[in-house]
């Protein structure tokens, strides 16, 4: 998946059903408000509530302005 795939544009969290962000190493979709990154296998995304997991403080911070939606 890549940062121009328009696909981005209508996908959403299945949580909140908000907007996710397609973090620099383009391996995982993130959700900052609710600290959660969903995987992308093979430019799949996979959006099930169970595949999400939650991410640390540490790593919410070192994600700064990556995951200002775009």
């Amino acid at each position: 998946m890549s940062p121009d795939d328009p696909l981005l544009a209508i996908l959403a969290c299945p949580l909140d059903k908000g907007p996710l962000v397609l973090l620099p190493d383009g391996t995982s979709l993130y959700n900052p408000r609710l600290r959660r990154r969903y995987p992308v296998v093979e430019g799949v995304p996979r959006l099930l509530p169970s595949s999400g997991e939650p991410v640390s403080d540490a790593e919410h911070a070192r994600y700064g302005t990556a995951t200002e939606p775009r």
